[in-house]
Parts: structure tokens; C-alpha cells; sequence
């Protein structure tokens, strides 16, 4: 693969590499440096990959390890930035799914933003994760069903402060 077709498939892949990050890090600057890292070390190991056609799983593989590392050297600290954001409430649908997403454990989370965001196969997901078929299989029904209460417990809460509302003002 020559550097510019090496160039274009990295532009094609930077959205996908960084919605993945930030499902498994929650902190833009750290996906920013994930996948810069990603990027360079996909770049020097160009050498490794076997076949073009894969480049994109590849990719994402590579990404996956770099985002693990962040977190062990990470261990769970927590931003100002963060604590922030958790503390101003947002009622847009897109913040109610993220807080369902994030709510999940995170080998759940990843297959469900690979599968339904990013649009991977679940053989793709197999391979880039180096887990079994059935257990991307079953990590997604679990995740669909999480999913499921966790959304549903929102608009369940949302339906009762709506409802509370309108008898305390009458």
C-alpha cells in the first residue's frame, strides 16, 4: 500500500475510529491522542498487514489495544471536564442513548457501537476483537436488551415528572 492510498483510507476511517474511542474512553482529548496514536503505529506497521481489504479492521484492532493501554495508564481517573458534564442535565434523545451506552460494561458497549454505529459485520467484530461469533452474538442481545430498560427507565421517569408537573399545577 502506497502513502496515499494509505492517506485516503485513514480519512474514510477517522470518523468510525473516533466514535469507537470515544464509546471506550468518554473523553474527547484522549480520542483525539487514540487515534493519532492509532494512526501513526498503523502507519510504521504498515509492513504487518496482510491483506488490503482489511485495512479498516485493522485498523480499528490497533485502535482497540491503543484505547486499552490509555485506560490501565488511566485507572479510572476522573476530569473537572467530566464531572461537569455529568452534573448539567440535557433532555435531548442523543444524551439519553449515550447515558444508555455508557451504562453498559464495556465489552458489552464496544460490539453494540460497532454493530450499530460504526455498521460492522459481526464477523468483522469477531475478528477485530478475537472473540467467538456467538459471543459478539450474545453480547449484543445482552446490550439490546440493557439498552432496552435503561431507555425505557428514562422515558418512564420522563413521563412521570411530565405528569407530576401537570397535577401540581392544576
Amino acid at each position: 500500500m502506497d502513502k496515499n492510498t494509505f492517506t485516503q483510507k485513514v480519512l474514510e476511517s477517522e470518523k468510525t475510529l473516533y466514535r469507537i474511542s470515544l464509546s471506550i474512553l468518554k473523553n474527547p482529548t484522549d480520542c483525539e491522542d487514540a487515534v493519532q496514536e492509532t494512526i501513526l503505529t498503523a502507519y510504521s506497521k504498515l509492513g504487518t498487514l496482510k491483506k488490503e481489504e482489511y485495512f479498516k479492521t485493522w485498523l480499528v484492532r490497533i485502535l482497540i489495544n491503543i484505547c486499552s493501554k490509555t485506560l490501565r495508564k488511566r485507572k479510572r481517573f476522573v476530569s473537572v471536564e467530566e464531572l461537569s458534564e455529568e452534573s448539567v442535565p440535557d433532555s435531548s434523545v442523543r444524551t439519553e442513548v449515550k447515558m444508555a451506552l455508557d451504562a453498559l460494561k464495556p465489552k458489552i458497549r464496544i460490539v453494540v457501537v460497532m454493530k450499530y454505529i460504526e455498521g460492522f459485520s459481526v464477523r468483522e467484530i469477531k475478528d477485530i476483537l478475537n472473540i467467538p461469533e456467538g459471543t459478539v452474538k450474545s453480547r449484543l442481545s445482552e446490550g439490546r436488551k440493557k439498552l432496552g430498560i435503561e431507555l425505557s427507565e428514562s422515558i418512564t421517569s420522563k413521563r412521570e415528572e411530565i405528569f407530576f408537573g401537570k397535577t401540581e399545577i392544576l
